[in-house]
């Protein structure tokens, strides 16, 4: 649809402008407001008046000026390209921007999200005459070293493919398909537009099978996620939420990453944007940026495109799920897109629920993290979205609003303590408020990978850990030394799941990523200790001397001086503490 002029501005309220003498117009159409044509959304109409959410700064703008309707809502492109890109809330390419502008984007600035003057390589898979449907493959297109891009049907066509460009190079906005409809021959692209605040169309959803393996191990044992999951993030300033987002960016086993920074400080910001691009991912020895995508909303951005990001997001999230790829995709922070939505519900005069959000805040987050899950897509094939969401609390209180409504919606949560990150234990994932209902869908992998003793072993640890929370309140008040051997093994066991376990160094070449075989192992090490130990306490052995063996010292050290590829040390310091304890046993008896 042509552009045209819908209405004028007849009052500014922020980000929020109010225009007048409206006709044509439809809920959520893109619009350009004013002669730099500033990029907006409708939210609202009643009457002829229309309320517009503009994605820009709108100092200077004046009542009379004009508002032009686009015919369409907010979309984003989709097609080869993305990847490795760097986008605004509105999918403007800031790479781009920056070289025709410099640091600071102006107002009323547009590129195309995709490059017109790249040419790709194309190879057809399917021959006409046949029939083809929403999300079948028509061709690839090799976009990164490590990533296939499969050229897709749109959802919305379906018909007699005609015609079929041969093996060759392409501009993206070159015909590489003809389909026949009853509507008409219907040409296709390299791209395709899709609206961002409509989920895409799959086939079947389905029940989540297999962990995300994010190489953190208080994660991938403690509490783990599932392909296709949801999972919370909240915690207070300093605990560590971008860190912990950032780490399961770098080594998460998902094909593809977006990151959304929606409201982050532009230090954090330029933080990811310098040092992925130097990044290795382990999996293939090429650049992190390779299978991923940033989409950067800074804190000194325009408020309202913190609103339009996480749709964004998830959109590009989805059309790569489309092809059959396992997406991660992380949200930092929703928080701060809540807080857009408060400003903005503000604005226009709505009625305030609790601390002042809007009544919709649980239904708009509902919208996010439901466009999640494992999926088998319209053209056959099975990928999954796994949405990690980080929440900033104020003060770190977890009643707050967005946090409470965001628990109702997701089945996994890793709550970040103060404490913890005071003490420069890191991640500082809380293992007595933090849960996963994922256990039981993740548990035949564990079994597969292992000997059937995962979710044992776990339980075992767990109840360790919640055993030592108790003794804690009296050692508090008598101290340790009252307590008798039995007792204060488990603090002594606490503390070395804690420290052997728990904490990883990100800085650590050795320790920043563990597989979960080596997760396996280490917990398996662990739990032996503790219960071979309390077996050797009933026959006599003092806690002291378990203590004094070399080989505590060495599973202290395991998690830095025992490689992912080298588990065979792990085997024989599993033996090394049998036998030691067995020895120390045989003394005393």
């Amino acid at each position: 649809m042509a552009e045209r002029i819908i209405g004028t501005v007849r009052r500014v309220v922020g980000p929020v402008v109010e225009a007048g003498n409206v006709t044509g117009v439809e809920m959520l159409e893109l619009v350009f407001v004013g002669d730099e044509r500033l990029v907006g959304e409708i939210v609202r109409i009643r009457g002829d008046v229309a309320w517009i959410q503009v994605y820009e700064d709108t100092t200077g703008l004046r009542p009379g000026a004009p508002v032009i309707g686009q015919g369409e809502p907010l979309s984003v492109e989709l097609g080869p390209g993305l990847l490795g890109s760097i986008y605004d809330g509105v999918q403007r390419p800031l790479d781009v921007l920056r070289m025709q502008m410099g640091d600071f984007v102006s107002r009323g600035v547009h590129a195309p999200a995709l490059s017109r003057e790249k040419r790709w390589h194309f190879r057809p898979c399917v021959t006409p005459p046949c029939r083809v449907q929403g999300g079948a493959v028509l061709g690839v297109v090799q976009e990164t070293e490590v990533i296939e891009h499969r050229i897709l049907t749109p959802p919305w066509v379906e018909g007699e493919l005609v015609r079929v460009a041969p093996d060759g190079d392409y501009g993206i906005e070159d015909t590489v398909a003809t389909v026949s409809t009853p509507g008409g021959d219907v040409d296709l692209r390299f791209f395709h537009k899709w609206p961002v605040r409509k989920g895409r169309p799959y086939a079947k959803r389905l029940a989540c099978a297999g962990p995300l393996i994010t190489g953190q191990r208080v994660l991938d044992t403690l509490f783990p996620v599932a392909r296709g999951g949801v999972v919370v993030v909240p915690g207070g300033f300093g605990t560590g939420k971008t860190m912990v987002q950032h780490a399961i960016a770098k080594w998460c086993d998902a094909d593809l990453v977006v990151y959304i920074g929606c409201g982050e400080r532009g230090n954090e910001m330029t933080g990811v944007l310098t040092e992925f691009p130097e990044l290795i991912d382990p999996r293939t020895g090429k650049s992190l940026m390779e299978r991923t995508l940033l989409i950067a909303n800074t804190s000194n951005m325009p408020v309202a495109a913190r609103e339009a990001s996480i749709y964004t997001g998830i959109t590009i999230a989805e059309y790569y799920r489309d092809m059959g790829y396992n997406v991660a995709i992380m949200a930092d922070s929703t928080s701060r897109w809540a807080e857009a939505l408060r400003e903005l519900s503000g604005r226009m005069e709505e009625m305030p629920a609790d601390e002042g959000f809007p009544a919709y805040l649980p239904t708009r987050l509902a919208e996010f993290y439901e466009r999640a899950g494992l999926v088998t897509t319209l053209g056959g094939h099975e990928g999954s979205i796994t949405t990690i969401g980080a929440v900033s609390p104020p003060g770190g209180d977890f009643s707050e609003p967005v946090t409470q409504h965001t628990k109702r919606f997701v089945r996994a949560f890793w709550a970040l303590d103060k404490q913890l990150a005071n003490a420069r234990h890191y991640p500082a994932i809380s293992w007595l408020e933090s849960y996963s209902e994922y256990i039981d869908d993740v548990a035949p992998w564990w079994d597969e990978k292992t000997n059937e003793s995962w979710r044992e072993l776990r339980s075992d640890i767990m109840a360790i850990m919640q055993k030592e929370a108790r003794l804690e309140h009296v050692v508090k008040l008598v101290g340790a030394d009252v307590l008798p051997d039995s007792q204060r093994l488990i603090l002594e066991v606490a503390a070395m799941f804690k420290n052997a376990f728990l904490q990883q160094n990100a800085f650590d070449k050795v320790d920043a990523f563990c597989v979960a075989e080596k997760q396996y192992v280490m917990l398996n090490i662990i739990v032996t200790f503790y219960t071979l130990a309390a077996e050797a306490i009933q026959k006599g052995v003092t806690l002291a001397s378990l203590k004094r063996m070399d080989v505590v010292r060495d599973i202290m050290q395991m998690k830095y001086e025992c490689p992912n590829d080298e588990l065979n040390r792990l085997d024989t310091l599993l033996k090394e503490l049998e036998e030691s304890i067995h020895e120390l046993t045989s003394i005393y008896g």
